[in-house]
């Protein structure tokens, strides 16, 4: 638009161009386009929908791609071993698992803090002393927590599917959202795209179109026991489903319960009914 309206006004056709206008064309092509450039695709979930349950199979191979292949960036500080017990792990592999890691406790008698094994009913401990520090090792943006993460990062769907989300009970935008930014990655931006220095381009970002954190998946990069595929897709998938059990580790109770109110509001509407038919029954019209 911007150069046709440069060549009427080179030719000289009789139509005044001001330089507001032109202005203008510009402004609009050198807009900020919207983020993500690419919305996530819908995929398919055991927790999805009014009566999806989470796999535990896939929970623990999630939880595996995190300690493996995120837990060096990512923290997760809302989450206690203790809860791994829901993935279906026994008592005992909670309590080997927390005392791999070094929590930080105190004071102790002397007014100092001091180190120790975990145990179940401490937190996922972070890689980091504090904020600062996760933002000086990556390139100054410190990775985001993983406990809330995908509840967190949704893309709005916009009209009309978010009508249809209330009756679909659709709230698997953010497992969408990561799934989509782990697979996403492209090693060259197309024409017209910048890319700073120390940046990543990743389309399905919905914070711009790179982002400071190189692909961390890789083919091979994790052992499954269970024969699952190690390919990127499947980690992806996987870490995606155990964040959000992470975010919603209540999602499937809160389902059941749903279901139960459902039922009751139905028959009492109905009882409802039928004591207004009687109470009035005899009274004329």
């Amino acid at each position: 638009m911007k150069a046709i309206l440069k060549v009427v006004a080179a030719l000289g056709l009789g139509l005044t161009i001001s330089g507001a206008a032109l202005a203008q064309e510009e402004h609009a092509e050198e807009a900020t386009p919207h983020y993500p450039l690419i919305k996530p695709v819908p995929q398919d979930w055991s927790f999805a929908g009014p009566f999806g349950t989470y796999d535990r199979a896939q929970l623990q191979r999630g939880l595996k791609v995190y300690r493996e292949a995120c837990a060096a960036c990512h923290s997760m500080d809302l989450v206690a071993f203790r809860s791994l017990e829901a993935l279906g792990y026994s008592e005992a592999q909670v309590k080997a698992l927390a005392a791999e890691y070094t929590v930080e406790d105190g004071p102790n008698a002397d007014g100092d803090m001091f180190e120790r094994p975990g145990v179940p009913s401490d937190y996922f401990p972070s890689p980091f002393p504090n904020h600062e520090a996760a933002a000086a090792s990556n390139n100054g943006a410190a990775p985001p927590d993983f406990s809330l993460l995908a509840k967190a990062r949704v893309v709005e769907r916009g009209f009309p599917q978010f009508i249809f989300d209330v009756f679909t009970q659709y709230a698997e935008g953010g497992p969408d959202y990561i799934y989509a930014l782990l697979t996403g990655y492209e090693e060259k931006a197309p024409e017209g795209i910048t890319v700073q220095d120390g940046t990543y381009y990743n389309p399905h970002f919905i914070g711009g179109p790179a982002l400071a954190m190189p692909p961390p998946l890789s083919d091979g990069q994790v052992t499954y026991e269970d024969g699952s595929p190690e390919t990127v897709d499947q980690y992806a998938r996987d870490v995606a489903a155990f964040q959000m059990w992470a975010a919603e580790p209540h999602l499937e109770a809160r389902k059941k319960t749903g279901f139960v109110v459902m039922i009751f509001l139905l028959v009492f509407s109905g009882l409802v009914y039928l004591t207004k038919r009687k109470v009035w029954a005899d009274t004329p019209h």
